[in-house]
């Protein structure tokens, strides 16, 4: 009857704690963006940032696109700190929402020569000649699971194996230490 009760406790949890972490998440999100403008209404501070956002996104590739962003991004470039850290958030916003995405060419990276260990990543840069590496090297990027950090490295093309999947479905494996189930 112990045993019973316990595989049942367990059951429970597999259904409950991945909701539980979700509707979490998505709450604390809400509770962080809704408060950026604090009005009476709950709610409606994140319909006015999603729609000034959603603003930001028209004009920006409609009207101020050019000029505007241009005579914004010289006078960032002689701030050199904040140049850095601009042109970081920016690359990787790209990367993930622009017209550069980065994270779209999934790979299998042999590690090492002589061994059979091998990591799924992204090739990040093809073409590494404005850092002065030349020869058949590109840069490629392994994601750690359960984290939203990883490892940069550059290998050898031929340590490198395209894989024929889509990159969300190589992102959801890697992040989730490999358990989640690939749909076809």
């Amino acid at each position: 009857m112990m045993k019973k009760l316990i595989g049942y406790f367990l059951q429970g949890l597999l259904f409950s704690v991945p909701i539980a972490v979700t509707f979490f998440v998505l709450y604390k999100v809400f509770i962080l963006v809704d408060g950026i403008l604090p009005f009476e209404f709950p709610g409606l501070g994140m319909v006015i940032i999603l729609i000034l956002i959603a603003l930001i996104g028209f004009l920006g590739s409609t009207i101020i696109a050019g000029p505007i962003i241009n005579y914004f991004e010289t006078l960032i470039s002689k701030a050199p700190l904040i140049k850095v850290i601009y042109s970081a958030v920016k690359d990787l916003m790209s990367s993930f929402f622009g017209t550069k995405k980065s994270f779209n060419k999934p790979v299998l990276v042999k590690l090492e020569k002589n061994s059979n260990i091998q990591k799924l990543g992204f090739i990040t840069n093809s073409d590494l000649s404005e850092l002065g590496i030349e020869g058949d090297m590109v840069a490629v990027y392994l994601p750690h699971s359960y984290a939203w950090s990883g490892n940069q490295f550059i290998v050898p093309r031929n340590c490198i194996t395209p894989l024929d999947v889509s990159a969300t479905t190589v992102m959801k494996f890697i992040i989730s230490g490999g358990v989640t189930k690939i749909e076809n």
